[in-house]
């Protein structure tokens, strides 16, 4: 039960991503939020909810949610609740942030609770008059219940095509109990002329594990 609690939490924290928090904070007032599904051929799937509102100009507060039902039928799921504020001044191109969490993850009858540390970076570049960002975010999550943490680096690379088409590239890497996992994310936003929301359709690839590859839709909306 215990190794099989352990792998409930690398799956989540792992494989389960925000939209594209980075290291920017939410103005006072505005909120974002994500929800997303995933599905691989096997029928391994994932729904997640993310929120993250602006409670202060310096002061980002928000959670994560999700549940997955795997190809033999086992349901799981988790919940992180988190703030983030800014690290300086963040005056220049680029900007940084940390972030603080507490959360959950479980599967059958299993909890583990855990506590979650992050440092992001991020900055805005303009690439042939095309304008972009690229972002990464840097955590450690401790599961309380064992002796086990969860490192975790997760890269953005971001390209505005136009008004209405995106294209982003994610690399997430981790690091537990002295093994390493990789996953590719390429993917595609599309926000309608006149629209407050914006449709994301991408896969989602572990590296070296290609049966888990996963097809991704997400629906993003700012007010």
């Amino acid at each position: 039960m215990r190794s099989g609690s352990l792998i409930v939490f690398l799956i989540w924290i792992v494989w389960a991503t925000s939209a594209d928090a980075g290291a920017w904070m939410r103005e006072k007032g505005t909120s974002f939020t994500s929800v997303s599904f995933t599905s691989t051929w096997f029928r391994d799937t994932t729904n997640t909810s993310y929120l993250e509102y602006g409670w202060r100009d310096d002061l980002t507060i928000g959670a994560d949610i999700g549940y997955a039902t795997s190809r033999q039928g086992t349901q799981s799921g988790y919940g992180t609740i988190f703030i983030r504020r800014p690290l300086g001044k963040n005056n220049g191109p680029n900007k940084w942030a940390y972030e603080l969490g507490v959360g959950a993850a479980w599967v059958d009858f299993i909890v583990l609770p855990y506590l979650k540390t992050g440092v992001s970076w991020g900055r805005g570049f303009t690439l042939r008059d095309t304008h972009g960002w690229a972002s990464v975010d840097a955590s450690v999550s401790w599961e309380l219940t064992t002796s086990h943490h969860l490192t975790k680096i997760d890269t953005t690379v971001g390209l505005n095509f136009t008004d209405v088409t995106a294209g982003m590239l994610q690399l997430y890497l981790a690091h537990l109990d002295r093994e390493t996992y990789a996953s590719i994310a390429p993917s595609i936003v599309i926000k309608p002329r006149n629209a407050k929301y914006r449709l994301q359709i991408g896969a989602d690839s572990q590296l070296g594990n290609p049966e888990y590859t996963a097809i991704k839709i997400g629906l993003w909306r700012e007010f």
